[in-house]
């Protein structure tokens, strides 16, 4: 049997206490080094309130005690008889119980003579003003800041410790933090929130949520922090840093990568040197939005129908089919802002054999900077010497959204034809850019949770985009064009993933087995064999190998993993061919089966 005060001096000295029954997949140094600090302090709440209402509390007991003690003592007189009585403890105890407490069910056991009486009103203002002494320090210690954040930090360790299933550690709530929480929310994967914003985490709660959302205000570079919102707990499967902050995201990498190197880890940054920093430690997925920004744009001037798959594909289902821009690949750019969004985009350019103008407020951006104009890009007459007039591509990318509109509207006055591609910086500007209506629209938060969220809601759904870009753009536009007919709508289709192993796919073996088990036959509907399941094979992973979009004729084996775009009804039965063996049956033969042994035998 454990010992609850052995556990909790253990706790307070950061150690472990030894319990062989607790089942964990970590090992014991492993969960010995993540720092429990943070568990103490919520676990010894209690202890803060014994603390605070101390005094009180004597006061009030005393008060009570003296009072029983006196009403023992004063005697008292038999309203027949004559003579005199004396309360006992228990009738003491029980007359100052309802009288402290306000009932009031009069004097008992007999009438209260007046040396009595004297004393009971002694008795009740002295507990009037022990309770008024009490009842404010106890509203003076539920406004006390300590004592919130101590009661905030139990109730969140106790809703982290009440996961059964896996779930995600996110590291800030930002925009990012909000659109991934939500997205994972739809997909029924538990998450827990850390920000250092106490506005954020209340949004939690106003948040239309599927599952509670566990959220914590404290600093996540504190590595006690990061231990009791989970990171010790085997069901934490990936820790996200998307913060604004790249100390931070730097911080919480480096805490997983030594506290758990098997976690998975996704970490946000715009800074190069931040990001080799970061790499350091573990392998961590390293998403810089600048650097994202650039290569699909420079993707979106080679092939746009892939640029356009890729983008569809991120945002996840439901969302609506993106425009296929055409990024010009002749002529000159002009591009205004040379920190470290406008570094990357040049680059990227240049990769792509484009020539780039660069307008700078300031000429600060090095020796190599490429040659320029140095001005306010809002100007008009800086925006006729860098030659916007007949430049292909504008970008506007300075960190100011009212600069980036207002070079916006004074580029196209100069060149109402030329495309223009814009940086967002703060959510609030939405709006504004949508009705400025730009060709391409760098908004960092939406560009980083569609990238975590494609690398974690479907595994193979990440080697499918990165597949993509190696294919030619009459490829990609054949999918995209598969995909809309598919639905008849241009919103992108649930995505899912199955394995054809034993344990997914068992009335499918034999078939598997005996080489007949082509992609077209098994998307049969197992309610009417001639009609196809509204599903589309996007990839299928075998021994590391990706096939993508097969046809038809394809062979599967056993172990085959398929990516699959389609409806409900679609994978519904899908499943039924993988699962029951009367379905796979029809499937391969269009001879009905029973599935029950009783049915089975009358059938024979």
């Amino acid at each position: 049997m454990a010992n609850p005060l052995l556990d909790f001096w253990l706790r307070l000295l950061g150690q472990e206490a030894p319990d062989e029954r607790r089942p964990s997949r970590l090992s014991r140094r492993q969960r010995r080094r993540i720092p429990r600090a943070s568990e103490v302090q919520a676990e010894a709440t209690i202890f803060l309130v014994l603390r605070r209402m101390r005094v009180p509390l004597i006061v009030l007991i005393l008060i009570f005690a003296v009072s029983v003690f006196g009403l023992t003592l004063v005697p008292g007189q038999d309203p027949v008889t004559g003579a005199t009585i004396r309360m006992t403890f228990f009738d003491a105890f029980y007359f100052m119980s309802y009288t402290a407490s306000t009932i009031g069910f009069g004097e008992l056991p007999v009438p209260f003579t007046p040396a009595q009486r004297l004393w009971v009103t002694v008795s009740i203002y002295l507990t009037v003003i022990g309770w008024a002494y009490a009842i404010g320090s106890l509203l003076a210690l539920l406004q006390d800041r300590a004592f919130r954040q101590a009661l905030a930090l139990q109730h969140f360790t106790r809703k982290v410790k009440r996961l059964r299933e896996p779930f995600l550690l996110i590291v800030g709530h930002g925009r990012t933090g909000e659109l991934l929480s939500k997205a994972f929310d739809e997909l029924g994967k538990r998450v827990v929130v850390i920000d250092i914003d106490p506005e954020r985490i209340e949004s939690l709660e106003l948040g239309s949520y599927h599952a509670d959302v566990p959220g914590l205000v404290a600093d996540a570079r504190d590595p006690a922090h990061l231990g009791v919102a989970g990171l010790a707990n085997p069901g934490c499967h990936a820790v996200l840093a998307i913060t604004n902050d790249d100390e931070a995201n730097l911080t919480v990498t480096m805490t997983a990568a030594l506290l758990r190197p098997d976690l998975q880890v996704i970490a946000r940054t715009t800074s190069t040197s931040i990001a080799e920093r970061m790499r350091a430690f573990g392998e961590p997925t390293v998403v810089d939005p600048f650097d994202r920004f650039g290569e699909h744009l420079g993707l979106g001037i080679r092939a746009p129908a892939s640029y356009q798959l890729i983008t569809w594909l991120e945002s996840g289902p439901g969302a609506a089919l993106p425009n296929r821009g055409h990024p010009p690949a002749d002529g000159r750019w002009v591009v205004c802002g040379y920190g470290r969004f406008g570094r990357e985009l040049v680059a990227d350019l240049h990769r792509e054999g484009i020539e780039v103008t660069v307008i700078e407020a300031a000429r600060d951006g090095g020796d190599d900077a490429p040659e320029g104009v140095v001005g306010d890009g809002a100007d008009p007459d800086v925006l006729e010497r860098a030659g916007v007039a007949d430049a292909a591509g504008f970008v506007a990318g300075v960190d100011n959204d009212a600069s980036n509109l207002s070079m916006i509207a004074a580029v196209r006055r100069l060149n109402p034809d030329v495309f223009v591609a814009a940086r967002q910086n703060r959510p609030s500007s939405s709006p504004l850019f949508a009705a400025m209506e730009t060709d391409a629209l760098l908004v960092p938060p939406e560009l980083v949770a569609h990238e975590v969220y494609a690398q974690l809601s479907t595994p193979l759904l990440w080697r499918f985009v990165q597949e993509v870009p190696h294919r030619d753009d009459e490829w990609a536009a054949g999918v995209v064009d598969r995909l809309v007919e598919l639905t008849g709508k241009r919103r992108l289709p649930p995505l899912w993933k199955v394995r054809l192993d034993r344990a997914e796919a068992p009335a499918l073996q034999g078939w598997l087995r005996s080489g007949e088990g082509r992609t077209g036959a098994v998307l049969r509907d197992p309610d009417e064999r001639d009609q196809r399941l509204a599903a589309l094979v996007l990839m299928v992973l075998r021994d590391g190998e990706c096939l993508l979009v097969p046809d038809d004729d394809l062979v599967l084996q056993v172990g085959d993993e398929l990516l699959l775009a389609g409806s409900a009804a679609a994978r519904r039965g899908l499943d039924a061919t993988m699962l029951v063996g009367g379905a796979a049956e029809y499937v391969r033969t269009g001879r009905r089966v029973a599935t029950g042994w009783l049915w089975r035998k009358f059938q024979r």
